[in-house]
């Protein structure tokens, strides 16, 4: 059983690699690099995207009233966001040491780069940038809380969840007392040998 799980498990990261390999594949006709965490287009490729830029007013005039109306609602988000990120960041500080779970690093997941596209306007970069805050802390979060249950009970449910954390397949059955029993000490310690090692797709 736990050998099909494992073999299932490294299948999947084989997918994992092999869709990654044919996004670099697909980015390659964009003609741009990554030098220090800033993408830097062709000359004549970023002369062609800034044509198709929509100008701020015309934007402005051409959307939505409902949109517009909305907008302050959503981006008052920002506060929670914030406030989330602080505890994060305090969470791993304090208890992650004490657990012997290595600390989740915020640059995998948290990635701001869309302002770097020359056919974007202000204001569609601000949201770009408002939405990669919001997922990247959204997949942040959800990575520092799978490590959290690895760590204190990771144990599968009794019914079947949806997309449930890349963690969770290691997780034991439910009801499986034994394998639980014997097996916890050893998921811990998965935890620990991960210090120093990032779980996030680098360039």
């Amino acid at each position: 059983m736990n050998h099909t799980i494992d073999e299932l498990i490294r299948k999947m990261h084989e997918l994992e690699e092999e869709l990654e390999l044919e996004y670099r594949k697909k980015r390659e006709g964009f003609d741009f690099v990554i030098k220090e965490k800033r993408v830097h287009f062709a000359e004549e490729v970023a002369r062609q995207q800034r044509r198709l830029k929509l100008g701020l007013v015309r934007y402005i005039l051409e959307a939505k009233p409902l949109n517009i109306l909305t907008s302050p609602f959503i981006y008052s988000g920002f506060i929670p966001f914030i406030l989330l990120d602080l505890f994060l960041f305090l969470y791993q500080s304090i208890c992650f040491p004490i657990y012997g779970i290595a600390k989740v690093t915020r640059s995998d997941y948290i990635i701001f780069d869309r302002e770097d596209l020359p056919y974007l306007n202000i204001i569609e970069k601000f949201n770009c940038f408002y939405c990669s805050y919001g997922n990247g802390l959204a997949a942040l979060f959800r990575e520092i809380a799978a490590r959290t249950e690895q760590y204190w009970c990771p144990i599968k449910h009794a019914r079947r969840i949806r997309a449930a954390h890349n963690r969770y397949p290691r997780f034991f059955e439910f009801g499986d007392a034994e394998s639980y029993s014997k097996g916890l000490e050893r998921l811990r310690k998965e935890l620990d040998a991960e210090k120093g090692k990032s779980l996030g797709i680098k360039d």
